[in-house]
């Protein structure tokens, strides 16, 4: 088993770090599990080229490497550079499948009066959400599902197991350290309550916690939530 990330992420907008509340252009960090039976990618954030060249350098894989790619959850900047996987099987909780399709799908039939370019992203949109199968509870031995739902209906991140540690990739439940020291949650959240339990959730069961705009942290309260 080995994890490690190709790409650090980064918010829009990170209020608890930036008094001067830049916005710049958010993408997820994007990490990598290989295990025997499979090389997951999990939230390609960047652009296409952009993300293969990190998995270059980081790992020394091409695209065609990949057998999975899963999201945490379905947002444009976990999933820019997705088409560089067109030969992995895309694959994602199936509770943010059911919430995401449908709306985006309504999204698309009243677009009449909306721009071209409007028009064409909500396709394509509709178009990776289609591509995208229900990922099964379990994607390989060792690395299992574990949903984390309210910053998205169904955000979920994978709990890897390890033979000393468990590690958890979070997605936007926890991201940034930020949020992860002072117990914050995304204020765009859908439902603050449950994402304040998956919050603690991911605290109490994992050792360490890759967060979803930024790096890994060794998990000091663990067991204290």
């Amino acid at each position: 088993m080995d994890t490690r990330i190709i790409s650090l992420g980064t918010l829009a907008e990170h209020p608890l770090r930036d008094t001067s509340r830049k916005v710049r252009t958010g993408h997820a960090t994007t990490t990598l599990v290989r295990t025997d039976e499979a090389t997951i990618l999990i939230d390609p954030g960047l652009p296409p080229a952009a993300v293969v060249a990190r998995l270059d350098e980081r790992a020394g894989l091409d695209p065609t490497d990949i057998t999975h790619v899963f999201l945490t959850s379905f947002k444009a900047d976990t999933c820019r550079g997705i088409r560089a996987f067109d030969n992995a099987q895309w694959l994602i909780h199936p509770h943010e499948r059911e919430a995401v399709g449908v709306p985006l799908a309504t999204l698309l039939r009243d677009a009449g009066d909306a721009d071209d370019e409007t028009k064409r992203e909500l396709e394509y949109q509709v178009s990776l959400l289609r591509e995208c199968a229900s990922a099964p509870d379990s994607i390989a031995p060792g690395v299992d599902l574990f949903p984390l739902p309210g910053v998205t209906p169904g955000m979920c991140g994978l709990l890897i197991a390890e033979p000393n540690r468990t590690l958890l990739i979070c997605g936007d439940a926890i991201p940034t350290v930020e949020h992860y020291e002072q117990a914050k949650i995304l204020k765009q959240a859908v439902d603050h309550d449950a994402a304040m339990e998956s919050y603690k959730e991911a605290v109490e069961i994992a050792d360490v916690l890759i967060l979803g705009r930024d790096n890994l942290v060794f998990n000091q309260g663990r067991g204290m939530v």
